[in-house]
């Protein structure tokens, strides 16, 4: 019989009072600290104004956090959420979908694109790659540490037992998972090293829209062939022939392979 690696950790780093420090928030607001410091120091090795950075992580991260709440509430339970609107507020309740903030941080840059650099929007999404990949992998690493979106049983010798998750409890009590959270991190530190690869070494940001393209072949390619080993995320997607994610991520796919057909033509 194969062993199964028992996962057991704390979301909870420790208590100050009634406040809680969690791991996903922790991982939260460091993503997007690392990924400011490496927009910044970019910006300056270009020789852009400072304030292109302070002006672009407000973008970031208010259209992120919203349109992954939205995302999450639209696609995934919109059936509740309609009947209770106010709910759609308490985000610390949980409830984050990355499609709706990969579709909403598009939107916010591509006004951030129009009102501050004046360049296109894939221009400015070839420099941002590590950083939001960074800001990725971090927040998976949050979802480990919660124990939560994890994938299928599995016999392999690295399944996980997700002890302190409810649904883990109910469902699959005493078999290994899949630790999809994991295999997302690997296909995050990928586009991070691809994309980093691409602009410092090879110096492919003069394909405007190339690396973006990748890059978005990538993450989504690699969500869309997950998405078969993940356990459904609410109940709807059970029996569904695709799900929400992987359908959620095919106009991201093609998204990602016009940019690359694209950026032939496209050249700063």
């Amino acid at each position: 019989m194969v062993s199964s690696i028992v996962w057991d950790v704390d979301p909870i780093i420790l208590h100050i009072g009634s406040i809680e420090l969690r791991w996903y928030g922790l991982m939260w607001g460091l993503g997007f600290l690392l990924a400011y410091d490496m927009v910044s120091r970019l910006f300056k090795k270009e020789h852009y104004p400072d304030t292109w950075a302070d002006t672009l992580f407000m973008y970031c991260l208010i259209s992120t956090v919203i349109g992954a709440r939205l995302g999450h509430c639209l696609f995934y339970e919109w059936d509740y959420y309609s009947a209770h609107p106010i709910e759609i507020l308490k985000i610390w309740n949980g409830g984050l979908a990355s499609h709706g903030g990969v579709f909403a941080i598009i939107l916010a840059l591509i006004m951030y694109s129009k009102r501050v650099t004046h360049k296109s929007v894939w221009w400015l999404f070839d420099r941002m790659i590590p950083a939001v990949a960074t800001v990725c992998f971090c927040i998976r690493f949050g979802n480990l540490m919660n124990s939560e979106i994890f994938g299928y049983p599995t016999s392999m010798p690295w399944g996980f037992e997700f002890v302190r998750s409810r649904e883990w409890q109910q469902l699959y009590a005493g078999q290994g998972c899949h630790p999809t959270q994991i295999y997302e991190m690997i296909y995050c530190a990928a586009a991070f090293i691809v994309s980093w690869v691409m602009y410092h070494k090879y110096h492919l940001e003069k394909h405007v829209g190339l690396i973006t393209g990748v890059s978005l072949l990538i993450f989504f390619g690699s969500r869309f062939g997950l998405e078969f080993l993940k356990n459904p995320q609410v109940a709807s997607e059970s029996g569904m022939l695709l799900n929400i994610g992987q359908l959620l991520s095919i106009p991201l796919i093609l998204l990602g392979i016009y940019l690359i057909y694209r950026s032939k033509k496209v050249q700063e």
